[in-house]
């Protein structure tokens, strides 16, 4: 079977850049290898295969209901109702399920008031792997825009709002459970659910119980949608963060009394100027300053101006120096008496690459070879972030993302769909990988 090896970037400083990079392609190499020769002599496991693809309809059945429920990020009364729906439909398969109200709320500027409550389930079995299943239910898209895109389904693609992104793993995370309870397996210790509805304004209220509840599993199953483009998993995510630049200047008439004034913006564009080189390629740092904005008239000396910065990091230790560095460098000022006031967020952690996550992505890589698909593993982030960051923050256990559809237009009102032909190959793959974790057959 052919294989696709993405290297990793992001390399320690201690090593040679070309030299580290190397070397974890050269293990996934080898362990994706090995995964092909798995599979090139196994068979679809039974009943798991033939299940897949009966659950197809009810999967897609699952689609339109998820999708007919508009539930954007601030929302709060749809994400009550398709809350209320995928509790009690995890319920219904024997799960302990209940609504979580986030207690410990991370407040970003854009965080709203109420924050969307979080689905969580427990299934309690006879072994002992602990494992977690995570999803988000909340979407991008306004209150009244599913009128103008209702759920459809057109050949072999199934479009709606927030169909890719990220209601298909909500369904896929159903409808794996329901095949496992038809099967009657429960050899894990316990497999956990845990849905929330704020990823897309950065899990300010989830992103607590994440990282609590990913501490405790042996392993975690994010399941965003692959690309349409070819199958893959992911085992690193983009850190993300946001850099907020105030100044406080004077106004004053800009003809008449220019000198009586502290000009705001003059001091925001130095600011800006001595921040430009904040990126650094060799550890995968972005630092790009996206909006500004100052002044209220021609012929006012503006008193406020204001910046933003877009900031991905692809290691957690970036965060602090980046921000030692804003505070060090905003005290070196253009306009005297003015007041400059740097703030700095980490939206999101990333998701750092581990040798336990490469090995399960290669066990994951021969139980898709059974059913004759090809899987990529890529292990360099691609400047998105996900809630497996939150999940993989306090713990060594794999955390591992895109186990949902093949999907396409995230974060579009027009071209949103997901790949119907995904739908058995994707369910048989995570119904594997929990049967496997939990009976130790990874080779971990």
């Amino acid at each position: 079977m052919p294989l696709s090896i993405r290297p990793r970037s992001g390399a320690s400083l201690r090593r040679p850049a070309a030299r580290a990079s190397l070397r974890p392609s050269l293990r996934l190499a080898a362990l994706l290898c090995a995964g092909a020769a798995q599979a090139a002599q196994a068979a679809p496991v039974e009943p798991a295969y033939q299940l897949s693809q009966q659950e197809k309809p009810a999967l897609i059945a699952t689609l339109k209901d998820l999708v007919s429920i508009e539930s954007g990020s601030k929302d709060i009364e749809g994400l009550d109702r398709i809350a209320a729906l995928i509790r009690d439909r995890l319920a219904a398969l024997g799960g302990e399920a209940q609504l979580i109200a986030p207690a410990d709320v991370y407040r970003m500027e854009d965080t709203p008031k109420d924050v969307g409550k979080m689905v969580m389930a427990q299934f309690k079995g006879t072994g002992k792997r602990n494992i977690m299943l995570i999803g988000h239910m909340d979407t991008v898209y306004l209150r009244g825009m599913l009128a103008q895109q209702p759920f459809r389904v057109d050949g072999d693609r199934a479009y709606g709002l927030g169909i890719a992104d990220d209601k298909n793993g909500v369904a896929v995370i159903l409808h794996t459970v329901a095949i496992l309870q038809k099967m009657g397996f429960k050899d894990y210790g316990t497999l956990t659910v845990l849905i929330n509805g704020d990823e897309e304004i950065s899990s300010p209220g989830a992103r607590a119980m994440l990282t609590k509840m990913g501490s405790q599993q042996d392993a975690v199953f994010s399941c965003e949608a692959t690309r349409v483009t070819g199958d893959r998993l992911s085992l690193a995510t983009s850190g993300i963060g946001a850099i907020s630049l105030t100044v406080h200047g004077k106004s004053s008439h800009a003809g008449s009394a220019p000198e009586q004034g502290r000009n705001a913006l003059y001091e925001l564009s130095h600011q800006i100027l001595q921040m430009r080189d904040l990126s650094n390629p060799d550890t995968g740092l972005k630092v790009n300053w996206t909006i500004s904005s100052a002044g209220t008239n021609r012929n006012v000396i503006p008193a406020i101006a204001t910046a933003q910065a877009d900031v991905r990091v692809l290691r957690t230790a970036d965060y602090d120096g980046l921000e030692h560095t804003l505070q060090e460098r905003v005290k070196k000022q253009l306009i005297p008496d003015t007041r400059v006031e740097v703030k700095f967020e980490r939206r999101r952690p990333p998701l750092e690459v581990t040798d336990a996550a490469r090995k399960l992505a290669a066990h994951a890589q021969g139980v898709y070879g059974e059913i004759g698909e090809k899987l990529l593993v890529y292990d360099t982030a691609e400047g998105g972030g996900t809630d497996a960051a939150f999940a993989a923050a306090a713990t060594k256990a794999p955390v591992i993302e895109r186990f949902g559809l093949r999907g396409f237009g995230a974060h579009s009102n027009d071209a949103e769909y997901v790949d119907l032909n995904s739908v058995t190959p994707r369910l048989y793959l995570l119904t594997r990988m929990i049967m496997d974790v939990s009976q130790d057959k990874t080779g971990r």
